[in-house]
């Protein structure tokens, strides 16, 4: 398991940007047969891909979490975003198709996860935080996420927003996640900017064709850097940074929360006119 430390504002201004990847961008997340995770110290989200490709895999738990199994203090939230699979927890399998999601509890002790074909295999996206409280395993199939429609055409940023583990949806400790989908058209997402004093954010974009990428845009407002993303790649957002991006094609981006609070509505509003 990798570990990213926390890293303050005043560190960024000054990095190449192969030290801003090094430090935020987390990648290869779905290789075939295997878990990939990487320890994040900001909220101490751990954050992680799991493409399954001949039979079952289990889920580990690294020794840097000090606990007797990976669910034992944490929750963990589960978007698959390739072919059909199955999440295993403690003995009770759950079908995930392209696109649902599932929520898994503090206290589950076995995670598995396997692929329905592994000429198409499942890629589960997985991001897990501290729990100090057992809400119940539960799957969020796309159908009952809460959708939000956004934006325009005339403004390039015309989206919707999924949300599944969120206050007025799937419980969690503290957890709070979704996906957001472009547009045909659209490449903008999450303008205009804003930060979280309270949580830390990651996002995950995906589904981004070949040969495309995305432009994502982190830092003080007033002092932005960007990251050049690709499929099935997440990066880290610390409380004190935007975290807004545009791509060479629409594509979808799953986002996830962990901090001081779940509303999802909480955060501070960046004018345009502050970014430099």
């Amino acid at each position: 398991m990798q570990i990213r430390y926390a890293i303050p504002p005043s560190d960024v201004p000054g990095a190449t940007p192969a030290e801003l990847r090094e430090r935020f961008l987390v990648q290869h997340l779905f290789e075939p047969g295997k878990v990939s995770l990487t320890y994040s110290l900001e909220d101490r989200m751990v954050i992680g891909g799991v493409m399954p490709t001949s039979g079952a895999v289990e889920l580990p738990c690294p020794p840097e979490l000090a606990s007797d199994y990976f669910a034992e203090r944490r929750e963990i939230g589960v978007l698959n975003v390739g072919g059909a699979g199955t999440v295993t927890v403690d003995g009770t399998g759950y079908d995930i198709p392209n696109l649902d999601m599932l929520y898994i509890g503090r206290g589950a002790k076995a995670v598995s996860f396997r692929s329905a074909s592994g000429s198409e295999p499942a890629k589960f996206y997985l991001v897990s935080c501290p729990a100090h409280k057992e809400y119940p395993t539960t799957l969020a199939p796309r159908g009952k996420a809460n959708r939000v429609d956004l934006g325009s055409d005339e403004s390039a940023n015309k989206r919707t927003i999924f949300q599944f583990i969120h206050e007025e949806g799937v419980k969690s400790c503290q957890l709070v996640m979704g996906f957001t989908e472009l547009a045909t058209g659209s490449v903008w997402n999450t303008m205009p900017a804003h930060t979280h004093l309270r949580r830390n954010e990651v996002y995950m974009y995906f589904d981004l064709p070949a040969q495309h990428a995305v432009f994502h845009f982190m830092g003080e407002p007033e002092n932005t850097r960007h990251l050049v993303m690709r499929d099935g790649e997440a990066v880290i957002s610390p409380s004190w940074s935007i975290h807004a991006g545009s791509g060479t094609s629409n594509y979808r981006f799953c986002w996830a929360m962990g901090g001081e609070n779940q509303r999802f509505t909480d955060m501070d509003a960046v004018e345009m006119g502050r970014l430099r």
